[in-house]
Order: C-alpha cells, then sequence, then structure tokens
C-alpha cells in the first residue's frame, strides 16, 4: 500500500475577486514523480508556494509530508527540498562552500557534511571543480548541482519549479536521470516544467486551466483520452479552453 505524500483537498486561494487557484483536489504518493504542469497564469505556482509553506490558502485541506498547510508550515519547510526555475546557489561561493552552508541551514551535523560532500562530488564529477566559484560553472552543472543540495539533507518530497530552463538537451536528460535516482530512494518528486517532452519521464501529470485542474492521469492514459500522439498536443488542447493569462 502506497504511503500518500501530499494530499489536496478543495484548496483554493483568492486574490480580492481573482481566484488563483480554483477547488483542486488530488493526491500524491511517496516516490512518485508527479508532474505539475499549466500555461502561464493557470494558477501552478500559486499553488506550489501553499504546499512549500509560503503561502496560506483562503479555503480547503491540504497535507504534505503529513503536515497541516494551515497550521505546521514550518514543519513542512524542514520536510522539503525546493529548487526554483532561477539559479538558487550563490555564485560567489565555491561549490563546497554552497553545499555546507545549505546543508548547516538543515541542521547536518559537520561530520556528516564532509561525508556526504565527498560522496556527492564524487557522484556529479565534480571533485575537480570543488574550489571553484560556481558562478564559473556551466548552466547544466550548476543545475545538478542545485538539484543535489536540494535534497542533500533527504528531504521526503522536492518541489521543483521548471529547473530544466535554459539547459541543452542532453543536460536535461541527465538531470532527469538525478530525479530518477532520487524517486528510487523514496523521495517524492513534484515538478512543473515548460518542456511538454519532460511531462512523458512523470509518472502521472495534472494539468490546470483557470485555477482548476483540467486533467489528471498518467502520461499514456492521457493521451490516449486526448486522442494525442505526444503531450503537447494534450497541453495544447487543455490550453485552448483557458480564458485567462497573466
Amino acid at each position: 500500500m502506497y504511503k500518500t505524500a501530499i494530499k489536496v483537498e478543495n484548496l483554493s486561494k483568492q486574490f480580492g475577486q481573482f481566484k488563483a487557484v480554483d477547488n483542486i483536489s488530488f493526491e500524491v504518493s511517496q516516490g512518485e514523480i508527479f508532474g505539475f504542469l499549466g500555461a502561464n497564469g493557470a494558477g501552478k505556482t500559486t499553488a506550489m508556494k501553499m504546499l512549500c509553506g509560503l503561502s496560506l490558502p483562503t479555503s480547503g485541506k491540504a497535507s504534505v509530508a503529513g503536515f497541516d498547510v494551515y497550521t505546521e508550515n514550518e514543519s513542512i519547510k524542514k520536510s522539503i527540498g525546493y529548487m526554483s526555475q532561477k539559479f538558487s546557489l550563490y555564485e560567489d561561493l565555491t561549490v563546497k562552500e554552497n553545499i555546507k552552508f545549505y546543508a548547516g541551514i538543515y541542521g547536518i551535523s559537520p561530520k556528516q557534511i564532509i561525508h556526504k560532500t565527498e560522496l556527492l562530488l564524487s557522484q556529479l564529477s565534480l571533485e575537480k571543480e570543488a574550489n571553484k566559484l560556481v558562478g564559473q560553472l556551466p548552466l547544466g552543472w550548476k543545475q545538478k548541482l542545485a538539484f543535489s543540495v536540494a535534497i542533500f539533507h533527504d528531504p521526503q518530497i522536492v518541489f521543483l519549479d521548471e529547473p530544466t530552463g535554459g539547459v541543452d538537451p542532453i543536460t536535461r536528460r541527465e538531470f532527469w536521470n538525478l530525479i530518477y535516482e532520487a524517486a528510487e530512494k523514496g523521495i517524492t518528486v513534484f515538478v512543473t516544467t515548460h518542456y511538454m517532452d519532460e511531462a512523458e519521464y512523470c509518472n502521472r501529470v495534472s494539468i490546470m486551466v483557470d485555477g482548476k485542474i483540467g486533467a489528471l492521469d498518467t502520461p499514456s492514459n492521457l493521451k490516449s483520452n486526448f486522442n494525442a500522439a505526444s503531450m503537447d498536443e494534450v497541453f495544447i488542447q487543455l490550453a485552448r479552453k483557458a480564458k485567462r493569462s497573466e
């Protein structure tokens, strides 16, 4: 029986008269790679902020890693990893300094930090770049390092907000190998992306339209249900129904 990592029931977020997120419900299982898609203005970023404990809902219920989004958002923050679409590491610190800094925030002991840092550098083949400023690394390496730092403290769930924006296709594929490895370890991956080929890599995909969930299923079922050859075609069919944009 699968353990539920994220549970959302009739969750809404309203700004004045505008309902950014409109009564959405879904569950995500532990170790699942869950794609959370939607055009600009669909509400996906607002929904993700609520699940990360950064914004309180207007109504509805949600729990993340077993913690309530209303009353236990600090516990949520300690139980998750997060990587934004904008590069999240400090470019004027070295690779090692970045790892040490973020590990310290999550309360990892100095002894563990040393051991896990060496292991991480080896896994990413970054041993020779350990004392280089992060700003000197190619974008693809920066993104892979940022993801590895986001899960350095072994969170139950990692939220990835368009993590592969601007990187080449080969690096994107390598990045997804890291995602698969994390999921195999039991980490739940909640990912937004603008690349529809990446939606194919997810176990299930939710597509938001005007604050609501327009469709939610496995990529193969979605393509079958929409009589589409690709997830790109599914997305376009749903996006055409949208009435609002940012």
